[in-house]
């Protein structure tokens, strides 16, 4: 992936997505539903952008070769 400048934007129908800043097409959507969003009292985009930190620095890391497998436990729930 080119390196360009990405962002955080809430679309019209309030999905969270991370995009290029020079490109409308998303890369990313989180889709929060209303028992998540009332459940975290309305900062549900402040969770947002840190899921997307998170991934954005996981990519970074995969992209440069600076991660193993066995580093971290593969339990999917």
């Amino acid at each position: 992936m080119p390196t360009s400048f990405l962002e955080i934007v809430e679309l019209p129908d309030g999905r969270i997505a991370l995009r290029r800043a020079d490109d409308e097409e998303e890369l990313v959507i989180l889709d929060f539903s209303e028992s998540a969003k009332s459940f975290l009292q309305g900062h549900h985009i402040e969770v947002a952008k840190a899921m997307l930190n998170v991934g954005v620095q996981m990519a970074g890391r995969l992209a440069e070769g600076d991660f193993e497998s066995d580093e971290l436990p593969r339990v999917l729930h």
